[in-house]
Protein backbone atom coordinates (compact mmCIF):
# COMPACT_ATOMS: atom_id res chain seq x y z
CA UNK A 1 0.00 0.00 0.00
CA UNK A 2 1.22 3.25 -0.68
CA UNK A 3 1.95 5.86 2.13
CA UNK A 4 4.76 6.43 4.32
CA UNK A 5 5.58 5.95 7.79
CA UNK A 6 6.21 9.31 10.18
CA UNK A 7 6.41 10.57 13.44
CA UNK A 8 3.30 10.93 14.94
CA UNK A 9 2.12 14.75 15.78
CA UNK A 10 -0.30 16.23 18.26
CA UNK A 11 -2.66 16.31 15.68
CA UNK A 12 -2.73 12.91 15.33
CA UNK A 13 -3.37 12.07 18.88
CA UNK A 14 -7.12 12.12 18.60
CA UNK A 15 -7.07 9.91 15.85
CA UNK A 16 -4.07 7.25 17.47
CA UNK A 17 -6.46 7.13 20.74
CA UNK A 18 -9.84 6.05 18.47
CA UNK A 19 -7.65 3.40 16.87
CA UNK A 20 -6.38 2.08 19.94
CA UNK A 21 -10.00 1.95 21.51
CA UNK A 22 -11.27 -0.31 19.04
CA UNK A 23 -8.33 -2.56 19.98
CA UNK A 24 -8.92 -2.19 23.58
CA UNK A 25 -12.84 -2.18 23.38
CA UNK A 26 -11.99 -6.02 21.65
CA UNK A 27 -9.07 -6.51 25.07
CA UNK A 28 -6.99 -6.61 21.84
CA UNK A 29 -4.77 -4.53 23.42
CA UNK A 30 -3.98 -2.05 26.77
CA UNK A 31 -6.03 1.22 26.10
CA UNK A 32 -4.42 4.47 26.22
CA UNK A 33 -5.68 7.49 27.88
CA UNK A 34 -5.33 10.91 25.42
CA UNK A 35 -3.32 12.14 28.25
CA UNK A 36 -0.95 9.77 28.29
CA UNK A 37 -1.04 9.47 24.54
CA UNK A 38 0.37 13.22 24.20
CA UNK A 39 3.05 12.45 27.32
CA UNK A 40 4.37 9.58 25.25
CA UNK A 41 3.42 11.01 21.47
CA UNK A 42 7.47 10.76 20.94
CA UNK A 43 7.51 7.13 21.13
CA UNK A 44 4.86 6.57 18.03
CA UNK A 45 4.95 6.39 14.59
CA UNK A 46 1.85 6.37 11.95
CA UNK A 47 1.40 4.78 8.99
CA UNK A 48 -0.23 7.59 7.02
CA UNK A 49 -1.99 6.94 3.59
CA UNK A 50 -4.22 9.49 1.31
CA UNK A 51 -4.29 12.07 4.37
CA UNK A 52 -5.59 9.56 6.68
CA UNK A 53 -3.58 7.32 9.93
CA UNK A 54 -3.98 3.51 8.16
CA UNK A 55 -1.67 2.17 11.20
CA UNK A 56 0.19 3.05 14.78
CA UNK A 57 2.99 1.96 16.69
CA UNK A 58 5.18 2.71 19.59
CA UNK A 59 8.72 1.88 20.69
CA UNK A 60 8.98 2.57 24.45
CA UNK A 61 12.50 2.57 25.62
CA UNK A 62 12.44 1.05 28.92
CA UNK A 63 16.27 0.85 30.01
CA UNK A 64 20.13 1.03 28.40
CA UNK A 65 19.67 -2.14 26.17
CA UNK A 66 15.83 -3.12 26.38
CA UNK A 67 12.68 -1.44 24.54
CA UNK A 68 9.32 -2.41 24.12
CA UNK A 69 7.36 -2.19 20.55
CA UNK A 70 3.75 -1.20 21.93
CA UNK A 71 0.22 -0.38 20.76
CA UNK A 72 0.42 -1.76 17.04
CA UNK A 73 -2.97 -1.71 15.85
CA UNK A 74 -3.69 -1.37 11.66
CA UNK A 75 -7.52 -0.69 11.12
CA UNK A 76 -9.09 -4.41 9.96
CA UNK A 77 -9.85 -3.13 6.72
CA UNK A 78 -6.09 -2.52 6.16
CA UNK A 79 -4.73 -5.84 7.67
CA UNK A 80 -2.39 -7.98 5.35
CA UNK A 81 -1.05 -5.18 3.13
CA UNK A 82 2.24 -5.09 5.28
CA UNK A 83 1.72 -1.61 7.39
CA UNK A 84 1.99 -3.50 10.75
CA UNK A 85 5.30 -5.01 9.50
CA UNK A 86 6.71 -1.79 7.91
CA UNK A 87 5.45 0.02 11.38
CA UNK A 88 7.26 -2.65 13.14
CA UNK A 89 11.01 -2.75 11.13
CA UNK A 90 10.78 1.10 10.89
CA UNK A 91 10.83 0.70 15.29
CA UNK A 92 13.84 -1.67 15.11
CA UNK A 93 15.49 0.47 13.07
CA UNK A 94 15.44 3.00 15.42
CA UNK A 95 16.08 0.57 18.43
CA UNK A 96 19.25 -0.37 16.02
CA UNK A 97 19.83 3.76 15.92
CA UNK A 98 19.81 4.35 19.63
CA UNK A 99 21.77 1.35 19.94
CA UNK A 100 19.36 -0.73 21.66
CA UNK A 101 20.20 -4.55 21.52
CA UNK A 102 16.95 -5.99 22.56
CA UNK A 103 13.27 -5.37 21.98
CA UNK A 104 10.41 -7.37 23.17
CA UNK A 105 6.78 -7.27 22.92
CA UNK A 106 3.39 -8.34 24.64
CA UNK A 107 0.76 -9.63 22.09
CA UNK A 108 -1.78 -11.88 21.44
CA UNK A 109 -0.54 -12.36 17.68
CA UNK A 110 2.61 -13.77 18.15
CA UNK A 111 2.90 -15.56 14.91
CA UNK A 112 3.14 -11.77 12.97
CA UNK A 113 6.25 -11.21 15.19
CA UNK A 114 7.69 -14.20 14.54
CA UNK A 115 8.14 -14.10 11.17
CA UNK A 116 9.80 -10.39 11.89
CA UNK A 117 12.41 -11.95 13.91
CA UNK A 118 10.77 -12.42 17.62
CA UNK A 119 11.43 -15.20 19.28
CA UNK A 120 9.77 -16.75 22.44
CA UNK A 121 10.65 -15.45 26.05
CA UNK A 122 9.31 -16.15 29.25
CA UNK A 123 7.71 -13.25 30.54
CA UNK A 124 8.84 -14.02 34.28
CA UNK A 125 12.84 -13.47 32.52
CA UNK A 126 11.76 -9.74 31.17
CA UNK A 127 12.46 -6.88 34.18
CA UNK A 128 9.94 -5.93 36.74
CA UNK A 129 10.53 -2.14 35.91
CA UNK A 130 7.93 -3.21 32.34
CA UNK A 131 5.13 -4.15 34.48
CA UNK A 132 3.74 -0.66 35.73
CA UNK A 133 1.65 -0.20 32.53
CA UNK A 134 0.50 -3.46 33.14
CA UNK A 135 -1.23 -2.60 36.90
CA UNK A 136 -4.28 -0.70 34.02
CA UNK A 137 -4.46 -3.31 32.54
CA UNK A 138 -8.06 -5.94 33.36
CA UNK A 139 -6.11 -9.20 32.71
CA UNK A 140 -3.54 -8.24 35.24
CA UNK A 141 -2.12 -10.45 37.01
CA UNK A 142 -3.44 -12.95 34.87
CA UNK A 143 -1.48 -11.97 31.74
CA UNK A 144 -2.57 -14.36 28.53
CA UNK A 145 -0.19 -12.37 25.81
CA UNK A 146 3.04 -13.67 24.84
CA UNK A 147 6.37 -12.33 25.24
CA UNK A 148 8.70 -12.34 22.28
CA UNK A 149 12.03 -10.79 22.25
CA UNK A 150 14.20 -9.17 19.29
CA UNK A 151 17.77 -8.93 19.40
CA UNK A 152 19.79 -6.87 17.42
CA UNK A 153 22.50 -8.60 15.08
CA UNK A 154 24.84 -5.96 16.29
CA UNK A 155 24.19 -6.32 19.97
CA UNK A 156 26.34 -8.13 22.16
CA UNK A 157 26.96 -9.62 25.24
CA UNK A 158 27.90 -7.32 26.81
CA UNK A 159 25.00 -4.65 25.73
CA UNK A 160 27.49 -2.52 23.46
CA UNK A 161 26.50 -2.58 20.05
Amino acid sequence: MPGRIRPARMGDVPDIHGLLRQFASQGLLLGRSISSLYDSLRDFIVFEADGAIQGVCALHICWEDLAEIRSLAVPEQQQGRGIGTKLVNSCLDEARSLEIGQVFTLTYQPGFFRKLGFTDIDKRDLPHKIWSDCLNCPQFPDCDEEALIWTSPDFSAAGTG
